[in-house]
């Protein structure tokens, strides 16, 4: 009897594991069972003959296998699109200021409140079909963009159908504390009251979320007023994120670290008090590099300082439709590198295994070892560095979910 489903030989792997660079294996194999990886490391290691272990056993034509790419801050699920202030920042608004004249967040709250659950599902699927043929086999979305319970749940529900519909996992993050909807206009204290009395306990209770968010911000919410909502979510046994130091140092990436957040994410401003409050409690650095060069912001993320404190580094897109209105993850591994000064593995490494620590996730996913999610994306390249190295290029080959073959490309 076959110990394993299915077997790839003739392949070159990138398990990202630790040590030698990319984890890499040129002459290896990779074997699934249950959805599981069962063996992944030199062929000349397998116990016997590939045809005697598994039942399927496949060529992968030396084609490059990664961990499933994991895209891990996302705002697909929201209704309507913001090219009209894209526009007007082109011709001089600034960020603060579309947000102040009614732009901003609140103009997709607007937008969003007004779709129905299957235009919210249709026009996330379109989004997010993209990132699935770039080898993406698991996103996070984020909520935010209602305000109020019944579109939260809304936006909350969609992503829970779009994992349903589609071969990828999906971990949702409720995002109530994202901006202060109209109805709540200069009572950002009664607006926090509310999420933490009434909306994030039904959230969780309906098990939407997997996690709590919030934006710290001079547009957004203090400190003072996000830790109330962490509070809430820990005693409702949610762990936490954040988004901080994006505009300006608020000093939010440290608060996060005091609750044991799962992520700090954007940066820009984070200081080194942060970036060593971040590396004490393990909480990954999340850098969004569509985001800084749609905003075409200047100030880049203390990366030396997160590497000099030893602080995780995460890669995401941040799909949104105001600040990254971006459809490829591919893209954000060369931004990453060009814009921020990350090594092509560093990037890789920040879609893969630093990703699926971001999530809470770094013991199941992220690396090809044996007892981890079978997600795997192959790849059409002669070496991992081309996956940073090559723009508007998608070289992806296969993908595999749960140890099953989900997309096939006869060319990349």
């Amino acid at each position: 009897m076959a110990l394993w489903d299915r077997i790839w030989v003739n392949a070159r792997l990138a398990t990202m594991r630790p040590d030698p660079a990319y984890g890499a294996v040129e002459d290896g194999a990779v074997a699934v069972a249950d959805g599981r990886i069962a063996f992944a490391g030199p062929s000349e290691a397998l116990p016997d003959r590939p045809e005697a272990l598994a039942r399927d056993v496949f060529d992968a034509d030396g084609c490059w296998i990664t961990p499933g790419l994991i895209d891990c801050h996302t705002h697909i699920v929201h209704g309507g699109n913001r090219a009209v202030e894209f526009e007007m920042r082109l011709n001089g608004a600034s960020y603060e200021e579309i947000a102040a004249a009614g732009g901003g967040i609140v103009s997709t709250v607007r937008a969003t409140r007004a779709a129905g659950e299957m235009d919210l599902f249709r026009a996330a699927e379109r989004r997010l079909r993209p990132f699935l043929a770039e080898g993406v086999t698991h996103v996070e979305i984020k909520s935010g963009y209602g305000l109020d319970l019944e579109t939260e749940r809304r936006q909350l529900r969609v992503a829970r159908q779009l994992a349903e519909h589609l071969p990828v996992d999906v971990s949702t993050s409720y995002l109530g504390a994202h901006a202060l909807p109209a109805e709540f206009a200069g009572d950002a204290d009664g607006y926090i009251d509310h999420v933490c009395s009434t909306v994030l306990p039904a959230i969780a209770g309906e098990g939407l979320a997997d996690a709590v968010d919030g934006f710290c911000e001079r547009i957004a919410f203090s400190t003072g007023q996000i830790a109330r909502v962490f509070e809430t979510a820990q005693a409702l046994g949610l762990p936490v994120k954040l988004h901080a130091e994006q505009l300006s140092n608020q000093h939010g990436a440290a608060m996060a670290a005091g609750f044991g957040a799962l992520s700090a994410d954007h940066l820009e401003y984070l200081d080194e008090d942060g970036a060593r409050a971040m590396a004490a409690a393990g909480t990954v650095a999340v850098l969004l590099p569509g985001a800084y060069y749609f905003l075409r912001e200047t100030r880049l993320p203390p990366v030396e300082d997160l590497r000099w404190h030893g602080v995780r580094i995460a890669i995401a897109s941040d799909c949104n439709p105001g600040s990254a209105p971006v459809g490829s993850l591919l893209l954000m591994l060369n931004m990453a590198s060009t814009l921020f000064g990350l090594t092509p593995e560093e990037a890789l490494a920040g879609v893969t295994r630093e990703a699926a620590r971001a999530l809470g996730l770094g013991d199941s996913h992220g690396v090809l070892e044996p007892g981890r999610v079978a997600d795997m994306a192959f790849w059409a390249i002669e070496h991992p560095a081309e996956l940073a190295y090559r723009i508007a290029a998608n070289p992806c080959r296969r993908v595999v979910k749960a140890g099953r073959i989900v997309l096939e490309r006869e060319t990349a």
